[in-house]
């Protein structure tokens, strides 16, 4: 980035670097597409809905990350605020880039490859409080230091040792009232002390009947800026819904092409 564009005034500078990165990128493959109207049928309040991005933003989450997922959302369901001109409901809640915190309907991503991670066994009462918590929120800020340093990090990949990464996002402006996506999903859930990614600290401890010591775990709450789209993919404490299943999958109902896939691409099959 040159020394110039550095320059300019942090509002104009902002806008340059998010129209640069809102653009999608020329390669994008979409595989694991669920349509909207199977979404609502499956997702429950208090669901993440985890998103492949097509955007040169979603590329450098992407890499430091060193995964799929780019982007989250929370999922209200009954809570949602308003509709939109169809009358759909905008149950998703999320912060993007143009518009900081707001309410989306789950058409936005049809078409993208998404991912639903439940939160296993959480209470009515703490999935209303997690859903409250996104729609209070509604209205925030993106937090457009955060997209400065991200956009550090786009061409040319740069070499980002790896323990490093998660770091990089972390970076921010630490102003409570700017957020980033999964960040805000990650104080919802530390709102009721659900756990997504929490570190394990092993302490001993003493049994007096068995007379003898055990390792006992403590959780620690981690920072909500170092929380990353993946997390929820990856943590013990949430399960993957996979819509196709939920909606009773029965292979023997497909119906193949004739036609044998290598043969009609020679080069697949080399």
């Amino acid at each position: 980035m040159s020394g110039r564009l550095l320059d300019l005034p942090g509002d104009l500078l902002s806008r340059l670097l998010i129209d640069y990165l809102k653009r999608p990128t020329r390669q994008y493959h979409s595989y694991a597409v669920s349509a909207p109207q199977v979404l609502s049928m499956v997702m429950r309040r208090g669901d993440v809905l985890l998103v492949e991005g097509n955007q040169r933003f979603s590329t450098a989450v992407k890499f430091l990350t060193q995964s799929t997922w780019s982007h989250a959302a929370l999922y209200v369901s009954d809570l949602a605020p308003d509709t939109d001109e169809t009358g759909e409901p905008l149950a998703l809640i999320e912060a993007n880039l143009e518009h900081g915190v707001t309410a989306v309907p789950l058409k936005k991503y049809a078409g993208f490859n998404t991912r639903i991670c439940r939160p296993v066994n959480l209470t009515p009462t703490d999935s209303e409080q997690v859903a409250r918590f996104m729609v209070k929120s509604l209205g925030l800020q993106y937090d457009l230091k955060n997209v400065i340093d991200l956009a550090r990090y786009l061409l040319p990949t740069p070499p980002v040792p790896e323990h490093w990464r998660r770091r990089m996002l972390a970076f921010g402006s630490g102003d409570p009232t700017r957020v980033i996506c999964s960040s805000l999903i990650a104080q919802a859930f530390q709102s009721v002390q659900y756990p997504i990614l929490p570190d394990i600290e092993k302490m001993p401890d003493y049994d007096p009947e068995k007379a003898q010591y055990t390792l006992k775990e403590l959780l620690h709450i981690r920072h909500h800026t170092l929380f990353a789209p993946r997390d929820f993919d990856i943590s013990p404490y949430f399960a993957v819904v996979k819509p196709t299943i939920e909606q009773g999958f029965d292979y023997r109902q497909l119906e193949w092409s004739e036609t044998d896939f290598s043969t009609s691409r020679p080069e697949l099959s080399q």
